[in-house]
């Protein structure tokens, strides 16, 4: 059976460079926060962490805490019958619990890093950069607001990601052989 392996971290923790690696391995992704950008795109807003966090909000508001996982299930569905699904940017307990129900071949993961270093790689990426005050800001409204840190909490297994890309890339190695 195909298993859904569930990434988890805050921004900059690494996430997207772990899902890279894995989709080079053949794994298919589903990105929760696809429904924030097509939002974003639908209304014609530009793409700013104010207005990403105004539509996540939202529609969380609107949905519930689980309106992501509930509105990617037929894309999870879907990518399961091509083989392993990683799901990156899964925030709440509630999203998380949905695909629990509706799946019994999920493994979440979750990637720590120190605060410090998250908000200096965040400063530094190509994509999406955040600066320090945003970076904070924008933890304090993922937990406060997106019910982020239940999930990170729970995960089944965990990478502390403060050193390099190969040494994120060999814990890796070490999960999946376990999974």
């Amino acid at each position: 059976m195909n298993k859904i392996i569930v990434i988890l971290g805050m921004c900059g923790s690494g996430k997207s460079v772990f899902c890279d690696y894995l989709v080079n391995k053949g794994y298919n992704k589903i990105y929760f926060g696809d429904v924030t950008f097509d939002k974003l795109k639908e209304e014609g807003l530009e793409m700013t962490p104010e207005n990403e966090r105004m539509i996540r909000e939202r529609l969380r508001k609107e949905g519930g805490m689980g309106v992501y996982a509930t509105l990617n299930l037929p894309k999870i569905r879907e990518a399961l019958k091509l083989g392993d699904v990683l799901v990156e940017s899964l925030y709440s307990w509630d999203e998380l619990k949905i695909l629990q129900d509706e799946f019994n071949n999920i493994v979440t993961i979750g990637i720590v890093v120190d605060k410090q270093l998250r908000y200096e790689r965040l400063e530094k990426r190509d994509y999406r950069p955040f600066t320090k005050e945003q970076a904070n800001n924008r933890d304090i409204t993922e937990i406060e607001n997106s019910k982020k840190a239940g999930p990170i909490a729970y995960a089944d297994y965990y990478i502390f990601n403060n050193g390099t890309i190969k040494e994120l890339e060999d814990r890796i190695e070490e999960i999946l052989k376990v999974i």
